[in-house]
């Protein structure tokens, strides 16, 4: 790596924590800062040693903490972040045994050996998962928990691979709790096949088989086969080798159409499965109901080879407003099975991820060991396949599952109590309009000046919070969740961990009340930011705004939205009910199990319907 690292006005404004106004205004009123050294004149870029020295001669220099330095480095590096990265990962796996001095020297990137001094695994880690994160538009990830749901649905298995393996995600989670599969992956991105590598080696000395290659146009024959198969493929592929591939012997099922490039990765995954062997995909939904996939889904139900079809809720991985599916696979033997079924469940209806797991593990090992499951209405249920096989093969969960009871009329009657309750427990929370304050807001700080006076602190990703944290949602949206307390008492602390989903912030009590902070980052001035910006694009919070007051003042204000956050979440449960009220009347009406009331402007009886 070369020493003279090069940073441009952006990074200046980074280092000394201000904005690149500021840093335009320096270039003007001193003469001694530092002249451009490469670059052009719209963008010029500066010597980092120079900069740093003149910041700190200057009095302006924010002392970041340890892995903020370290990566202001490797975003300094002349041949750019992802080469600097990948040295650094090999600096880690190399050197460590060398001590810091040996690992910072062979990274050329001062401070990397202190950082991973304590886990060059986790060091490695927090910089990878930064990169990724602020190229979350190039690089697709399997958050955590969707990649350990996968991981255990393929069981226990000596070989694992990955054929579109990304940055290994899916392949650290099938080695994840004690598990020693020999991994292989492949993916046609030269730098994150490398990175993939490094994470795997760094958390096992033996690491993985990855090589850079595109699956789909490399010929599986030579390959030897693989007990298990996890796959995140990529969507909606329109130039993935239609053409080229039409005669290829791993279309056992049928040739899929140019726009079906998702069916093609099912087949290539059974292709290179032992029999017996078991492939855990993520599919979008259309997949399972589109009608140039059709003759292929008949296929894969005929022969036995797809066994599960599993709905995900909506935003569990990217892309967010998507409700994803798990396909679960297994490569036939030479005789397709006399009765073959088909298990679907819907774990999109549960609220926590918690559950999600819950249901999805406790109905496949049900239905994988005894080749049936007994049936749960609304979230799980096992077909014969010939039910399935009709003009459309739609495998879509939901459009098969059989309804609950909530439609009979001691069901409706309950559900209408309950949100009678909630209703009125919504009511009496609202809290009353205060009295009139200042024309003018008060000044404000950005949460990235807290970070730097140490009145916040931001959790890595996926960090487990403590009580008190602020946990504030990275992919905003309209009536999402806004910015709240972490206190264990409810079910969003559940997905806090999820990366990439939720940014943690630590608040100094001494400075910072943490329900003033949260009620401030949910307002709409902040939220604005986020406004237009899609599913897919991170929220930097960095940016969002905090008032500037007292500590008392901000408890006064704090408690106020505190018991404004306790109205919102019953209003959301009372809001959760009476929808699921008014549908349980609909669908009974509709199929014949209730029938209208006499007087419509009558209300109800408390029995429920005649």
């Amino acid at each position: 790596m070369a020493r003279d690292q090069l940073v441009t006005a952006a990074g200046i404004a980074r280092l000394a924590g201000v904005g690149r106004a500021a840093v335009s205004n320096w270039r003007r009123r001193h003469p001694h800062f530092p002249r451009p050294v490469g670059g052009s004149r719209a963008s010029p870029s500066f010597s980092l040693v120079e900069v740093e020295k003149w910041l700190r001669e200057q009095g302006k220099l924010v002392e970041l903490p340890l892995v903020e330095r370290v990566w202001h480095r490797l975003e300094a590096d002349p041949r750019g972040v992802a080469a600097a990265l990948l040295a650094a990962g090999e600096a880690l796996r190399d050197h460590t045994d060398d001590g810091p001095a040996a690992v910072s020297e062979a990274a050329g990137c001062p401070g990397l050996g202190e950082l991973g001094a304590e886990g060059p695994a986790a060091a490695f880690e927090l910089l990878a998962g930064r990169h990724l994160d602020a190229n979350s538009r190039q690089h697709t990830r399997t958050p955590e928990p969707v990649a350990a749901l996968m991981a255990a649905l393929a069981g226990e298995p000596l070989s694992v691979l990955d054929p579109a393996c990304g940055a290994g995600d899916l392949l650290a989670a099938a080695a994840a709790g004690g598990r020693a599969p020999a991994l292989h992956g492949t993916d046609s991105d030269a730098v994150l096949a490398r990175l993939a590598d490094l994470r795997l080696a760094l958390r096992d000395p033996e690491g993985a088989a990855i090589r850079t290659a595109d699956a789909l146009r490399t010929d599986p024959g030579t390959e030897p086969p693989v007990e298990a198969v996890l796959c995140h493929p990529p969507f909606n592929q329109r130039h993935w080798g239609h053409r080229d591939l039409v005669h290829d012997p791993r279309w056992e099922y049928g040739v899929p159409a140019r726009t079906d490039s998702e069916l093609a990765w099912v087949q290539h995954a059974l292709a290179r499965l032992r029999p017996g062997g078991t492939a855990v995909l993520l599919m979008p939904p259309a997949a399972a109901s589109r009608r140039t996939g059709r003759r292929i889904r008949a296929a894969l139900l005929r022969r036995g080879a797809l066994r599960a079809v599993v709905a995900l809720p909506s935003g569990s991985a990217p892309p967010h407003h998507l409700p994803l599916h798990l396909w679960v696979l297994r490569r036939p033997a030479a005789d397709p099975p006399p009765d073959p079924r088909l298990l679907l469940v819907d774990a999109a209806s549960q609220g926590e991820w918690g559950g999600v797991t819950e249901q999805a593990l406790a109905a496949w090992r049900a239905f994988n060991s005894r080749g049936t499951a007994a049936e749960q209405p609304e979230v799980w249920r096992v077909l014969p396949v010939l039910q399935l096989l009709d003009d459309d093969v739609d495998l879509v969960p939901a459009r098969h599952l059989a309804r609950g009871p909530v439609g009979d009329s001691a069901s409706l009657a309950a559900v209408r109590g309950e949100f009678d309750a909630a209703a009125r427990n919504a009511l009496r929370l609202a809290p009353a309009p205060g009295a009139r304050g200042a024309d003018t807001p008060p000044p404000a700080a950005t949460v990235g000046e807290l970070l730097r006076t140490g009145a916040l602190a931001m959790l890595p990703a996926g960090a487990e919070p403590a009580a008190g944290d602020v946990a504030v949602p990275l992919h905003p949206s309209g009536g999402g969740a806004p910015a709240y307390v972490v206190d264990g008492a409810h079910a969003e602390a559940e997905d806090v961990t999820e990366p990439g989903a939720w940014a943690v912030l630590r608040v100094d009590p001494q400075v910072l009340d943490a329900w003033f902070v949260a009620g401030s980052l949910g307002s709409s001035a902040n939220t604005r930011l986020a406004s237009g910006h899609g599913a897919r694009t991170r929220l930097d919070v960095r940016r969002l705004r905090v008032p500037r007051m007292s500590l008392a003042e901000q408890q006064r204000f704090g408690a106020e939205l505190r018991r404004l956050a306790e109205f919102r979440r019953a209003v959301h449960r009372a809001g959760a009910l009476g929808l699921r009220f008014a549908q349980g009347v609909c669908d009974g009406l509709v199929d014949g199990s209730l029938q209208p009331r006499r007087d419509p402007q009558a209300e109800p009886p408390a029995e429920g319907w005649a």
